[in-house]
This record gives C-alpha cells, structure tokens and sequence, in this order.
C-alpha cells in the first residue's frame, strides 16, 4: 500500500474514534485510560519531547498497551483536530483492533 495512502487511512480511523468519542487526548486523560485498562492503543507523536515519549513508553509497556508513533502533532492537528497534543489512546478495542490490522498489513512485523 501507498505510504499516502496508508497515512490517510489511519488518520481516517483516529478522526473517525474521535467523533465516535472512543479517543481520550493528552497526558492526563491517556494515564487516566491506561489506569483503567481501557487504552487499548496508544500513540506518542514522533515530535514529543523524550521525556513524553519515555514515560508513554514506560506506562504502555506497564499496562500492556500497544503503542505506536506515526504521526507529528501538526498531523494530528490538521487531521484529527487534537491541537498541540502530542498523545492519545483509543479507547475502543474494536477500532484499536481494526487500526492495529491496518499497521500489521502495511508494515509486517
């Protein structure tokens, strides 16, 4: 698949869980999620600071969530319309699945 493609099809599904209200945005609402073990995927923007993309990393890892970093914040803004967020989860675990299944068959393991 196309890379713009691919690009396109995801951010689909990230704006589409937000408008389904199965996507929680910035740091203490993603903490919140994975708390309660319903951040069934976690994305950390690629130009978070270290520190953000540590402790994500960190609290995923721990609560078994996978994490994913694709997009930038200015991605996320103009796609999903997440202003100068730099994380969130979704907290869907069919649409967590569906965009996993999109990731796993564009880049396989």
């Amino acid at each position: 698949m196309d890379n713009a493609i691919f690009k396109k099809r995801l951010l689909s599904m990230f704006a589409l869980a937000r408008k389904a209200g199965k996507l929680t945005a910035g740091a203490e609402g993603c903490q919140k999620a994975m708390r309660a073990g319903t951040a069934y995927l976690v994305h950390v923007s690629r130009d978070a600071s270290a520190n953000t993309r540590k402790k994500f990393g960190d609290k995923a890892n721990f609560y078994k969530a996978p994490i994913y970093s694709m997009f930038t914040k200015e991605e996320i803004n103009r796609h999903i319309g997440l202003a100068g967020c730099a994380t969130f989860v979704v907290t869907d675990q069919s649409f967590a699945t569906k965009i996993i299944e999109i990731i796993e068959e564009t880049m396989p393991l």
